[in-house]
């Protein structure tokens, strides 16, 4: 197997088992044994635990954004229902087998006082999103601030999905939106 091959191996198996389980939970003769490399070969790919949780932070950020940015993109919609479409794309989500909440403050709650660089990928994550919600919203008319406001009510639903195993905040979420979006660019 070429070494791009191992990666992806490893960490498609630290990815279910790191978001599924927890990453202290999870050791690396897990992640070598649901991966079928060689412990020789893990350590060879990813020197240290801490190497291996950053590059599936790394990744999980770019796939997740991608596919939010897709989603979105997809719907062809007006400005406005742009932002919203970022609550449909979350409601799929919440309703996902699996589904644990945001794999960013999931790896800040267990690692963030003593790991730099998941507190690092953790902030990278949510600025990033903040940018891309307040950028979608400026579009649709409202002030940057409106952006960041709808941004904070999609963390707020991701959080309450994941603690009540419901994807109601999605909608619920989605129509305060509309009400900040609306009362944001009526003003202008």
């Amino acid at each position: 197997m070429d070494s791009e091959g191992a990666r992806t191996r490893i960490l498609d198996a630290a990815e279910e088992l790191f978001y599924g389980r927890g990453i202290q939970t999870v050791g690396m003769d897990a992640v070598r044994s649901a991966s079928g490399v060689t412990l020789r070969r893990l350590y060879q790919v990813f020197p240290s635990k801490g190497d291996l949780v950053e590059a599936y932070l790394l990744r999980r950020d770019a796939r997740w954004r991608a596919d939010l940015a897709a989603h979105v993109d997809a719907t062809g919609a007006a400005p406005r229902e742009r932002v919203l479409a970022v609550f449909d794309r979350l409601h799929g989500w919440f309703e996902e087998p699996g589904f644990r909440g945001c794999a960013f403050i999931n790896g800040f709650g267990e690692l963030g006082a003593t790991s730099p660089e998941v507190a690092a990928a953790a902030r990278r994550h949510k600025e990033e999103f903040f940018r891309y919600v307040t950028g979608l919203a400026t579009a649709a008319g409202a002030p940057a601030a409106t952006g960041r406001q709808v941004a904070l009510l999609a963390e707020g639903a991701i959080t309450t999905a994941a603690l009540t195993g419901s994807s109601a905040p999605a909608g619920e979420a989605r129509a305060a939106a509309a009400l900040l979006l609306d009362a944001a660019t009526a003003r202008r």
